[in-house]
C-alpha cells in the first residue's frame, strides 16, 4: 500500500479512534477504564504530525487492537506532540500523562546508555533491517533503562544523508557547517567537522527556512514526511551517515499491569505484527521521499570512494567511545554491537 492510499485509511480511523488534531485541550487525556470486562480507555501520544505515514500506521494499530478486543480497549491518538512533547513523551508515559508514548529514545540523550548503540552510523540498509534489529537486540538484552515502562515495540527509520541547503562535497566542506542532530547523530556532526545544533523534527523546517541551522541530518523519508525539503537544495548519501534513530512505543507500567491477560496478549500480538509495517512503512516513506526531492529538482551529492572512506575513518572512533563507555557502566556495548554489524551483515547478504 502507497503513502496517499495510507492517507486515505487515517480518515476514516480518525473519526473511529478519535485521532486529535485540536479538538481536544492541549494536555487532557480521556480517562482510563476500569479492569474487568469495562471498556478500558488509553491516551496515546505520537509527536508525529497525524499526516505522517509513521502516525497513520500507530493509529491503525490502535484501530487494529480495538478491533481484535472487541471495543474493549478504545485508544485515543494525540499526534504532533499535542498530549506530550516529543522530548518529554518518555517522562510523559512514566509519569501516566499519556499512557502510551512514541518518539525517540535520542530525544532525551544520556537516559538510554546502553540503547544508544542502536542509533550508531553501523551501515544500515533500509528501515526494515534497523526495525527488526532493534526489537530483537532489546529482546535479547532487556536494558533495565526500560524498567519504567512496558516496551511494546520499537521501530527505527533507514539510513541517515545530510540535507543542505549549501554544496557539501568533501569534509572540508562541512567545517563549521551548522547541522540539526539528535543524540548520537550529534556527535556523528561533529566527529565529520560541523557544528551539532540539537532539536527535534518539529523544530526543523523553520530552523532551516530561516538559517538557524544550515543543514540537517536525518532519514531522506524526513524531507516528505516533515515538507524539508522544500527548505534544502542537496542530498548527500554516505554510509558515514548510514545510522538510524530508534523509536519507543511504550505503555505506562501501573496501567499495563491492571490490565486482563487477555488483553495484555492481544496488544502484545498486534505489536509484533506491527513491527513489520513500521520497518516497510520507513522503506516506503524512503522511496516516496526521494522520489519528492527528485521532483523539486534538488542535487544529489554522490561522495566518490576515497571520500566516503574519509567520511567512515572520521566517525569510527564514535563506535569506540560507545563501547569504551559502556564498559565502564557494566554494560554489554562491544557485544550489542557485534550483534548489529552481524545482523546488517546477514541482510546485506540476503539482499544479493
Amino acid at each position: 500500500m502507497n503513502i496517499r492510499s495510507l492517507l486515505g485509511a487515517a480518515v476514516c480511523f480518525g473519526f473511529t479512534l478519535g485521532c486529535v488534531t485540536g479538538c481536544k485541550p492541549r494536555g487532557e487525556a480521556p480517562p482510563s477504564g476500569g479492569a474487568g470486562g469495562e471498556t478500558v480507555s488509553l491516551s496515546y501520544s505520537i509527536f508525529f504530525p497525524p499526516t505522517h505515514v509513521q502516525c497513520i500506521t500507530a493509529t491503525n494499530w490502535a484501530g487494529e487492537i480495538e478491533k481484535r478486543s472487541g471495543g474493549r480497549i478504545k485508544i485515543t491518538v494525540y499526534p504532533a506532540g499535542s498530549l506530550t512533547k516529543a522530548d518529554m513523551c518518555y517522562e510523559g508515559v512514566v509519569k501516566g500523562v499519556s499512557d502510551i508514548g512514541m518518539s525517540c529514545f535520542a530525544y532525551t540523550r544520556g537516559r538510554f546508555p546502553f540503547l544508544e548503540g542502536l542509533d550508531l552510523p553501523l551501515g544500515y540498509p533500509d528501515g526494515a533491517t534497523a526495525t527488526r534489529l532493534a526489537n530483537e537486540m532489546i529482546a535479547k538484552y532487556k536494558p533495565q533503562e526500560l524498567n519504567d515502562v512496558h516496551v511494546l515495540y520499537v521501530h527505527a527509520h533507514g539510513p541517515g544523508v545530510l540535507a543542505s541547503k549549501k554544496p557539501v562535497r568533501s569534509l572540508a566542506d562541512l567545517k563549521g557547517l551548522k547541522v540539526r542532530a539528535t543524540g548520537l547523530s550529534a556527535k556523528i556532526v561533529e566527529a565529520l567537522g560541523g557544528t551539532a545544533v540539537a532539536m527535534s523534527q518539529p523544530e526543523t523546517y523553520e530552523a532551516l527556512q530561516k538559517g538557524v541551522v544550515d543543514a540537517t541530518l536525518c532519514p531522506i523519508e524526513t524531507l516528505k514526511g516533515w515538507k524539508q525539503g522544500e527548505v534544502v537544495q542537496y542530498i548527500v548519501p554516505s554510509p558515514a551517515t548510514g545510522y538510524t534513530t530508534v523509536m519507543f512505543v511504550v505503555m505506562n507500567k501501573a496501567k499495563w499491569e491492571k490490565l486482563p491477560g487477555d488483553l495484555q496478549k492481544i496488544l502484545t500480538d498486534v505489536s509484533r505484527e506491527w513491527v513489520t509495517k513500521h520497518g516497510a512503512a520507513w522503506d516506503e516513506a524512503d522511496r516516496e521521499g526521494k522520489a519528492f526531492v527528485t521532483e523539486l529538482k534538488r542535487e544529489f551529492i554522490e561522495l566518490p570512494a576515497d571520500e566516503k572512506q574519509r567520511w567512515q575513518a572520521a566517525v569510527a572512533p564514535i563506535i569506540d567511545e560507545y563501547i569504551s563507555k559502556a564498559k565502564e557502566k557494566g554494560l554489554p556495548g562491544d557485544a550489542l554491537i557485534n550483534d548489529l554489524r552481524g545482523g546488517i551483515a546477514a541482510a546485506a547478504k540476503g539482499a544479493k
